[in-house]
């Protein structure tokens, strides 16, 4: 993992390594791989979506946000795991991956998400921020009166008191 990074610190990281890393049987190796791949366009990572391991689907997700204008971004697959998969931690990312994509085909999902456990649905007040409409003005009105004090506290920070 630390010759991983070096070679992507010192600019002489191979793609086809990279490749290799983002398949490795090692999650941590994977995990590694696709935290230097989220800044680069290449190689796909979308196939990271579905790994067995919730920790690689987590980075894979943030990953997936944190690309620079994916021409295809994977919003609907993001939008499942946001609303159907058992880690909240991969929801979390996931709502937060929609939110930076900004994809309107993802607003349902973040709506969705503001009724999720308390750090979800913390994402996806934040996520709101990347889009627009009365269903997403609602959304935030519900979320300043969270049971939650951080979700609220979310919506202040976005739109004031």
């Amino acid at each position: 993992i630390a010759g991983l990074r070096s070679a992507d610190r010192l600019d002489v990281l191979d793609p086809d390594r990279l490749v290799t890393l983002l398949a490795d049987p090692e999650r941590a190796v994977r995990i590694a791989a696709l935290d230097v791949a989220a800044h680069r366009h290449e190689p796909d990572i979308v196939g990271l979506l579905d790994d067995p391991e919730p920790a690689v689907v987590e980075m894979a997700a943030w990953a997936c946000g944190e690309r620079d204008s994916d021409p295809r971004p994977p919003t609907s697959r993001l939008a499942q795991l946001a609303t159907g998969h058992d880690d909240p931690l991969v929801r979390e990312a996931a709502v937060a991956a929609i939110g930076a994509i900004g994809d309107e085909l993802g607003l349902p999902a973040v709506l969705e998400a503001t009724t999720d456990k308390p750090a979800v649905r913390r994402r996806a007040v934040l996520a709101l921020a990347a889009f627009d409409g009365p269903e997403v003005d609602a959304a935030w009105e519900r979320a300043r009166t969270d049971r939650d004090r951080q979700v609220r506290d979310a919506v202040d920070e976005l739109l004031g008191p």
